[in-house]
């Protein structure tokens, strides 16, 4: 059988080898504050000001966001308005959910158990029921269920991890609720990983001072996603596939009181009444954000936040990416799919072309992306020049994924880390005998919508929650809070629409709302040359998913 690995690659393999012996039990030490500055400051892509630019429209003038994002806010809506008939409802709900992946699931469920039938909750999906970054999540998720750790301990490292930049109350949220999900998906099913005792098995994960990641192997979003869909198909909770969201519908009260969906199959209209909008579309990864190839899933294309700002809910820390360091570069057919941090926190090291330990397995991953990118950037650029060079001259840093084996036991990374094992399986490439090649890859979306610690927005009758919603991490998510993030705000999201669905009066519906942002648009000067939502990514002419070289 042929090496997966050519020559040059596997002369620098040939060092990681040679160099693992003195590597082995070794822990460099952290980097200072002054030195994660320094490497954020001249590495990570976010610290670009060239990557952004100020919004010239809408509640949130001002602030700075991606191009690609601002492309999105600043284009006019995909629909005519005055082409759609409001005057018929094709479904009349309690509650509208947008989204059909971990949070928007989530928030049907707690509807329903804040007393909304079943038959009264609609989940409107772009694509499939599930098809959402929280079915490609693996690693694992946070919860402080240890004797020696506690929610306060878990909130300081949410707060540090996020640079400060977080609502307190939001993170306050997340921390408290955190043991109650772990409670919550295993009355449900969830089969947790745990020792022969049947106690919960935790690691640590980038950022945090408790080992609190509880996993399903590294198949742990796919795993809480089978229960929870599970779970609302059980309770007859109907979703519609394959229609995404084109424009909210308000009220002459201000209120959001439902949605205009686009069925992708008939490309017919569809126009929903709800007395409670729940939005949980899901992050921008599908942007490519400065050209980032991206771990997230095809419909990743920030519709929510499209949707959002055209009715009036402001939105927070859009200057904000998180790019996880290991993101596969190699081979190029798999290039951005993510490599779990949980193969670091097994042991797992970062090794530059001359098999040295550069940083700290588990610094949070924004400084950890930066010193991956510092690492493989040329000294003309200020960097180290110790990248390894791929033949189609693509660079990245070896994970050194058989120290894995070397600590826990021959057979751990195929029976822990199997979906790992089974993504370079197919290229011939062994991940337990040979280490595999790195790069950061946009991974999610920090910021978003503003809520409340109910998962509110600044808009009557409409609530967020998920990545969507912005506040919660900061400028930098810990590992495990994602999976986290989207159970405790759909839940809340989800109780909070039930109750306000209960008292609410929705008024005459209208489009309104979107005629007056076009109208801002046309006062502020843009051209109306894009139309937003974008529903799907486009990857015709030189956009791909491969380009990390143009970045270095």
């Amino acid at each position: 059988m042929a090496d997966a690995y050519p020559s040059s690659m596997r002369e620098s393999i040939g060092r990681v080898e040679a160099t693992r012996p003195q590597r082995m039990g070794v822990e460099p030490q952290r980097l200072s504050l002054e030195e994660r500055r320094e490497v954020l400051d001249q590495f990570h892509p976010d610290y670009k000001e060239e990557g952004k630019r100020a919004l010239a429209v809408g509640p949130s003038k001002g602030e700075l966001v991606p191009h690609e994002m601002a492309d999105l806010l600043e284009a006019y809506p995909l629909i005519d308005p005055d082409r759609v008939d409001l005057g018929q409802a094709d479904y009349e709900v309690d509650v509208l959910v947008i989204g059909g992946g971990g949070g928007g699931t989530v928030a049907a469920l707690w509807a329903n158990e804040a007393g909304i039938p079943a038959g009264r909750i609609l989940i409107a999906t772009k694509l499939r029921h599930g098809d959402s970054n929280s079915m490609m999540a693996q690693g694992g998720i946070q919860a402080a269920d240890k004797e020696n750790d506690s929610p306060p301990i878990h909130y300081l490292d949410v707060q540090g991890g996020g640079h400060f930049g977080n609502d307190p109350e939001l993170v306050r949220a997340l921390v408290s609720d955190a043991p109650e999900v772990l409670r919550w998906h295993e009355k449900l099913g969830v089969m947790y990983d745990k020792d022969p005792e049947g106690r919960m098995l935790t690691i640590h994960g980038g950022g945090t001072s408790r080992k609190r990641m509880h996993s399903a192997k590294d198949y742990t979003g796919m795993e809480i996603m089978r229960v929870l869909r599970d779970e609302a198909l059980g309770r007859g909770i109907p979703t519609v596939e394959f229609s995404p969201v084109v424009e909210l519908i308000s009220d002459d009260k201000g209120q959001v009181v439902g949605a205009v969906l686009w069925n992708m199959e008939t490309e017919e209209y569809s126009v929903v009444r709800a007395k409670a909008t729940v939005l949980a579309t899901g992050g921008w990864g599908r942007l490519h954000i400065q050209g980032f190839p991206t771990s997230n899933h095809y419909g990743a294309t920030a519709d929510g936040l499209v949707l959002a700002y055209r009715a009036g809910a402001g939105l927070r820390d859009l200057d904000s990416v998180q790019y996880h360091p290991t993101g596969a570069a190699f081979p190029e057919q798999i290039v951005g799919l993510l490599i779990t941090e949980k193969v670091r926190g097994m042991g797992a090291q970062p090794v530059n072309v001359e098999g040295e330990l550069f940083v700290h397995p588990l610094e949070p991953r924004d400084v950890e992306s930066g010193a991956f990118i510092r690492e493989c950037s040329s000294p003309e650029q200020g960097g180290r020049g110790r990248g390894v060079v791929t033949p189609t001259g693509m660079i990245g840093i070896w994970l050194d994924t058989p120290m894995v084996d070397l600590i826990h036991g021959q057979g751990t990374f195929n029976r822990e880390l199997s979906a790992i094992w089974r993504m370079y399986a197919r290229f011939d490439i062994d991940p337990s005998a040979d280490p595999v090649l790195t790069y950061p890859t946009l991974h999610y979306q920090n910021g978003g919508v503003v809520i409340d610690a109910d998962g509110a927005t600044q808009v009557p009758g409409l609530f967020a929650g998920g990545e969507v919603s912005g506040g919660i991490h900061g400028k930098n998510r810990l590992m495990g809070n994602s999976l986290l993030d989207f159970n405790v705000f759909g839940r809340r999201a989800g109780i909070a629409a039930a109750k306000w669905a209960q008292r609410s009066k929705p008024g005459k519906p209208t489009l309104e709302h979107a005629l007056r942002y076009t109208q801002d648009l046309q006062a502020a000067g843009v051209e109306e040359v894009r139309k937003a939502p974008s529903l799907l990514p486009e990857y015709r002419g030189k956009k791909t998913l491969a380009r990390v070289v143009d970045l270095i």
